[in-house]
């Protein structure tokens, strides 16, 4: 109700901003801004929609998979959220993790815990952290939330749609959820619907087909999500892998973008939740809130707490006195998207190198 509110007061304004998107990316394409061509192969992951599309889980799936394949990837964000300003932050070097989460950033620091040999960059204007992560010695590069950072080359550009949300209600910002027209999505190689599960799939298709008429040349791929195991939270902000989660009775919450993903999960998982307490999208989480939330927890009989990834890295300096378990996820792809990224990436740098 209060996004229907807002975005109601914003739509008279949404054409000025659509009119600014298409000037800007219209500056890119003539050559009035200049695009920076950093040497090395790059993939974008990005979105068209505001809030959360699964960009994490893909961005460490493709860092992996060129890792399998020999390269020496490094991830370039812009670090939203984190409190460090320079104009080259080093969340992770490739050998150890360099700042905390409250500098870094959650999403870049979740990275560079979860890939440890794999450098973690972040700054305002990316091409300075990815010329910096060359120098380290990457020989590719991910690029997260990409889409609109049209100033850094890339040679591969992935799109990606939660599939419980789609387009959201297809107006522009600051009446809707795309943070750029529809149009955008020419510049586009690929699409990718995330979170698609039993539940979405038969809608997602129905996507992917409207995607396929109308950009018939561009390829859409659909992605899942499988937990596979758990983090604990121990002392002074350490996790701890686990297969399993002890068998006693739990308290959820989470501060993200899109909740539905982690309720089904647990619900799968036939996890005993005895409640449910959901927060703002990066919310930043203090003594005090954690503490309102173990009492709530414990007026409803759980004896522990869980939350997603993103959430238990926010957690990791504050005082948890209850046992907290966060769910790990992986990325479940179809069969040929992973040949198929790497074949189109790196027969796309060859062209341009």
């Amino acid at each position: 109700m209060e996004n229907k509110l807002l975005y109601a007061l914003g739509r008279p304004f949404s054409p000025l901003y659509t009119l600014a998107m298409h000037l800007r990316a219209a500056g890119y394409r003539r050559g009035f801004f200049r695009v920076q061509n950093i040497g090395v192969p790059v993939v974008s992951i990005g979105n068209l929609t505001m809030g959360g599309t699964g960009k994490t889980p893909l961005v460490r799936h493709i860092a992996q998979l060129l890792q399998k394949e020999g390269r020496q990837p490094a991830i370039i964000s812009r670090g939203y959220g984190g409190k460090a300003t320079g104009a080259v932050n080093r969340v992770s070097d490739g050998r150890q993790v360099c700042m905390s989460p409250a500098e870094a950033g959650d999403e870049p620091w979740l990275l560079a815990w979860s890939l440890p040999a794999v450098p973690v960059l972040t700054g305002v204007v990316r091409r300075l952290p990815a010329a910096e992560a060359v120098l380290l010695g990457a020989d590719s590069l991910v690029l997260d939330d990409g889409f609109q950072h049209m100033a850094l080359a890339r040679d591969l550009d992935l799109v990606l749609f939660n599939a419980d949300t789609l387009a959201g209600n297809s107006r522009v910002f600051p009446g809707g959820d795309l943070r750029e027209p529809v149009a955008a999505l020419h510049r586009a190689h690929a699409f990718v619907l995330t979170s698609v599960n039993d539940g979405n799939r038969q809608r997602a298709s129905r996507f992917a087909e409207l995607l396929m008429k109308r950009f018939p040349e561009k390829p859409v791929w659909q992605v899942g999500y499988r937990p596979r195991g758990w983090y604990r939270l121990g002392s002074e902000g350490a996790f701890t892998i686990l297969d399993t989660l002890p068998a006693q009775r739990g308290y959820a919450f989470c501060g993200i973008a899109r909740p539905r993903g982690f309720t089904s999960a647990l619900a799968e998982l036939e996890i005993d939740i005895a409640g449910f307490q959901r927060f703002a999208d990066h919310f930043r989480y203090t003594a005090r809130s954690v503490a309102s939330i173990e009492r709530a927890a414990q007026k409803a009989g759980a004896t522990l707490l869980i939350t997603t990834e993103k959430d238990l890295v926010k957690l990791s300096a504050l005082p948890v006195n209850m046992p907290c378990y966060a769910l790990r996820m992986e990325v479940v792809t179809e069969k040929q998207f992973d040949r198929w990224l790497l074949d189109r990436l790196f027969a796309r740098s060859l062209q341009a190198y």
